[in-house]
């Protein structure tokens, strides 16, 4: 079987797509690939690393409000519809995902024009421009959250969930927390707010991080690689407790979550992949700078579930922070309700799920 790939621009768009990959080499070791994004993009460099041939197009996004860079957004399309042609003729895939981003826009449309089979795949509970434009010619439409099935054609929508999720199950959570210098057998917290951290949640630990140390839970403290220094600094000022450990980025996420009994951060769509397939409570700080603010609508689609607490950043502060995580931690009855409604929305068969979509996609065709 042959698959070109296409998702670009940030994290969220190209892991689920390597999740997806390693999963169908893992049915298939025959399986051939070919990933299509952006030269300058973050998925050049993390794709070739994985030793996928990769393929760039020059591609940029629609402004949400009248532009003269829309004119040109058209063109570049318009020549990304026509190199994308190019690479899907040379390549004769059985079918063809996107995975988000507007790079996938000119590779799925290329492909439906030539009559290659093909699915999109959204991760976010609000859908994106890109992937509602295509959804019109697209095969199938691959969801997350139920809450965007309403957005596309009710015959393509297809539940499926993110195959990042496929990536934390069954990892050794004990090893995890060894390995972050947390204490076997201790109840932990993570608090982090993604790769580049966030300073509203940084600040909020730190207001009460004294307190933090009078507690019999332990924390670890991902401030991101930007934030780490001043942090640090501010901690020291403050005593350092015994049970905080703080860094500024864990290699090895998976092996910590799994290792964790209770989650603070973002509410992004791989994330909430991440804890669901472990089954755990989770305080939900959506970052209010996201298009449409997608990420409260995420963050929601849990905490009306009974699976997280939501916490608006416009609301956040140490003590309210600190107050909800004592609940969780310190309630074992709260604990365990949220975890069990965190299981029950997890999909840790994600991966094989989507892999079993695009297989049915192509045979259809």
């Amino acid at each position: 079987m042959k698959v070109a790939v296409s998702g670009g621009g940030t994290g969220g768009h190209i892991y689920p797509a390597l999740a997806l990959i390693k999963e169908m080499k893992k049915k298939n070791p025959n399986a051939e690939f070919l990933y299509i994004g952006t030269e300058n993009g973050l998925e050049k460099r993390i794709v070739e690393r994985e030793n996928i041939p990769f393929k760039a197009i020059e591609i940029t996004g629609f402004k949400r409000k009248i532009s003269m860079d829309n004119v040109k957004t058209v063109m570049r399309f318009l020549k990304g519809v026509q190199t994308s042609k190019r690479y899907l003729k040379e390549f004769k895939p059985d079918v063809v995902i996107g995975t988000g981003g507007y790079v996938c826009g000119p590779v799925v449309y290329a492909a439906a024009k030539m009559k290659i089979p093909s699915v999109i795949h959204e991760q976010n509970s609000l859908p994106g421009l890109t992937n509602k434009f295509l959804s019109r010619y697209a095969d199938k439409v691959a969801i997350c959250f139920e809450e965007a099935r309403s957005y596309f054609p009710a015959d393509k929508a297809v539940m499926t969930g993110n195959p990042r999720a496929s990536e934390v199950a069954g990892v050794n959570g004990e090893k995890g927390k060894l390995s972050a210098g947390l204490q076997p057998g201790r109840k932990s917290v993570l608090v982090f707010g993604g790769s580049r951290g966030a300073r509203p949640i940084n600040k909020a630990i730190l207001e009460v991080l004294p307190e933090i140390g009078k507690r019999d839970y332990q924390l670890l403290y991902v401030t991101g690689e930007v934030h780490y220094s001043q942090v640090a600094e501010e901690a020291k000022a403050l005593g350092s407790p015994d049970n905080v450990i703080i860094k500024p980025f864990i290699h090895n996420m998976p092996e910590v979550l799994a290792g964790t009994d209770l989650i603070v951060g973002r509410a992004g769509a791989t994330s909430i992949a991440e804890i669901t397939a472990l089954g755990l409570p989770s305080i939900l700080i959506p970052s209010p700078y996201v298009t449409a603010n997608h990420q409260e609508v995420n963050a929601r689609s849990l905490s009306d579930k009974g699976a997280a607490v939501l916490m608006l950043e416009k609301d956040l502060n140490g003590k309210a922070l600190l107050r909800e995580m004592d609940k969780i931690m310190n309630e074992e009855s709260i604990l365990i309700a949220m975890r069990t409604a965190s299981s029950e929305i997890g999909m840790p068969d994600a991966a094989s799920r989507l892999a079993e979509l695009l297989e049915e996609v192509s045979v259809k065709k």
